[in-house]
């Protein structure tokens, strides 16, 4: 475990607001960069509305079929919210930041396109919760973990507590929340929270391989799939596998069906056109 601060208190000069999140297309995978190097990628409000509106042009695209979130540079994924930002407000801006934080959230949860991040230093804070929120967490081995907000007296405020809670269960979720510890990327491995974990250098390269190999897959099941174990977590057993024979029986409804069966028949490649 690392003592390191939460969040960033740099002052560099913002981007212009369009270069707050880069977007960049591979074939039919996007790639969304958090591009505040000097502050660790630190979140503030104009952050989250660029990531916002970058998040509603992949979701809308119909040629995107799986994203890649990462930060720009190798010392940071995003280490927190930024602190100088957050330091005067009150409770009733601390409120907005936290919807406004939760937004986004909800916009990766809820988009039917699965999310691989790609984490390629500290994700501390925000940046952790922005991990937990993705479909997938591939590491590099120098990435750091941590929920260490109670160091600055207040708690996660973008879904934290629940998210990392269903991932991890509540004894350890309580450990690192009433902490603050930070964590590598072999002990986040250990328990559940990072998928893979591999050299820096090889991070981005695995996160495509991973993206484009969902890309490939019927659209139409994958977004199934992630809507089923997301919305299932939420239900009691019986109730979460009746959800997820209806999202089956849905499949038997789409182009995609009928030609990922039929490609399997005449022992060929499957052209999905996602309906």
């Amino acid at each position: 475990m690392t003592p390191l601060p939460v969040g960033s208190t740099a002052s560099a000069p913002l981007p212009e607001s369009d270069d707050l999140v880069l977007l960049e297309r591979e074939g039919a995978v996007a790639r969304l960069t958090i591009n505040r190097p000097k502050s660790l990628n630190a979140l503030n409000r104009q952050v989250l509305a660029c990531l916002s509106t970058r998040l509603d042009l992949v979701a809308n695209d119909a040629g995107v079929r799986a994203v890649v979130l990462t930060g720009a540079g190798d010392r940071a994924f995003v280490a927190g919210a930024d602190i100088v930002e957050l330091q005067p407000m009150d409770y009733f801006a601390a409120l907005a930041f936290s919807q406004a934080g939760n937004a986004v959230m909800a916009k990766i949860e809820q988009m039917r396109k699965p999310v691989i991040a790609a984490v390629n230093g500290f994700a501390l804070g925000g940046g952790c919760e922005l991990a937990l929120v993705c479909d997938v967490i591939l590491a590099s081995k120098s990435a750091r973990f941590g929920l260490p907000e109670v160091s600055l007296g207040v708690i996660p405020g973008f879904g934290g507590t629940q998210r990392l809670a269903r991932l991890i269960g509540r004894n350890a979720a309580k450990h690192w929340v009433m902490t603050g510890d930070v964590y590598t990327a072999d002990e986040a491995m250990r328990i559940g929270l990072v998928y893979q974990v591999h050299e820096p250098a090889d991070l981005l390269g695995a996160a495509m391989t991973v993206a484009r190999k969902m890309a490939a897959r019927g659209p139409v099941a994958v977004a199934e799939a992630k809507h089923i174990i997301n919305g299932g977590l939420q239900l009691p057993l019986s109730a979460a596998i009746e959800l997820e024979s209806a999202a089956f029986a849905r499949c038997f409804l789409t182009a995609d069906q009928k030609e990922g069966m039929a490609a399997f028949v005449e022992k060929r490649t499957a052209q999905f056109a996602g309906n």
